[in-house]
């Protein structure tokens, strides 16, 4: 497998930032930005092992952006428009937690130096904050992760990952239903890796177990007859019926994050199979047997209806592509090194 193709991002870029809608491959430039995805797409950048020239680019582009969203006291815009203004107040939403989330990373594996330096000290101003939401929390706890496994000693950064232990909780009694929510919502896996993070990084096995095993009943529950079979927007429940849609890239990608955390902390081969899977996902091997990208763009469907592919090729639904795709790359060559 060749390393994802990151032409429908800059597609989608421009000297601003990332538009967030596209209409089939056009980017909808009237629609604007906003940093949910301008964070993602730091993430998944700051990832490659070699980015090229233009990707570095982007990579400054991006933390432009996001520095830009940072406003005094740490909090962050979320929804910039087409005229350049920002259409919101600054708070502690999702955003704020892949924010942190996109800093870390570039703090920890962006090669230019410069870069490493300004993404950490925004990280830095805005890590002391605790939101609401136990997904923002679970976000940021990965930036956290990023830092963390660089520099051992960044008390910011092992705080807040020790925080999230708390906001996930324990995986409770019930053997059907051991998930801390009533019910399934939207990257859904990322609850369990941060657990899986934190117990690995601040030696906790128990706290890493829950983890496991929180991701383990997911992968079971979200697969159907050999293939994944995702929780769509509106979230499930058992006893609910399956399939069923819309079912979304990014739910897809945050389960190959997490196998493949789970994989390099426990080296268990069988997380391997659920990042293939994800890909898999992508390929064809899904609920319908239609692939979820564009193989002419490299951009990725913006979900997966009752009818088919929603074909737009919106910001979340690539940048969830190209996760799970650099996933796939490192998982061939790790495997093709230890033959």
């Amino acid at each position: 497998m060749t390393g994802p193709s990151f032409a429908h991002l800059i597609r989608l870029s421009d000297d601003t930032g990332l538009h967030e809608h596209a209409d089939g491959p056009l980017p909808r430039r009237e629609h604007g930005y906003c940093l949910d995805d301008v964070a993602r797409g730091l993430v998944v950048l700051c990832r490659e092992p070699e980015p090229s020239a233009e990707l570095i680019v982007l990579v400054e582009r991006y933390l432009a952006f996001t520095a830009h969203a940072q406003a005094n006291g740490g909090r962050f815009h979320n929804r910039l428009g087409p005229d350049r203004e920002w259409h919101d107040e600054p708070g502690l939403g999702d955003w704020w937690g892949r924010a942190l989330w996109g800093l870390g990373t570039a703090a920890a594996r962006c090669p230019v130096p410069w870069i490493r330096q300004a993404a950490l000290a925004c990280f830095d101003r805005s890590a002391h904050h605790r939101p609401s939401s136990v997904r923002a929390m679970s976000f940021a706890a990965l930036g956290a992760a990023e830092v963390l496994g660089v520099d051992a000693d960044h008390a910011l950064a092992a705080k807040l990952l020790g925080d999230v232990t708390s906001y996930v909780g324990e995986p409770a009694d019930a053997p059907d239903w051991p998930w801390p929510e009533h019910r399934l919502f939207y990257a859904n896996a990322v609850l369990p890796e941060a657990l899986i993070a934190a117990g690995h990084l601040l030696d906790d096995p128990q706290i890493r177990q829950d983890g496991l095993r929180l991701l383990d009943w997911l992968l079971t529950v979200e697969s159907r007859e050999g293939r994944l079979s995702p929780t769509p927007a509106g979230g499930w429940r058992i006893g609910e019926p399956r399939p069923a849609f819309d079912q979304q890239p990014v739910e897809v990608a945050a389960l190959a994050d997490a196998c493949a955390r789970a994989h390099q902390v426990t080296g268990d081969l069988r997380w391997q199979a659920g990042v293939r899977h994800a890909i898999a996902w992508f390929n064809g091997a899904n609920d319908l047997g239609v692939p979820m990208h564009d193989k002419e763009t490299s951009g990725g469907y913006d979900g997966l209806t009752p009818d088919g592919p929603n074909r737009n090729q919106g910001a979340e639904s690539t940048l969830a592509l190209i996760s799970t795709l650099q996933h796939g790359h490192l998982l061939e060559n790790s495997t093709k090194d230890s033959e």
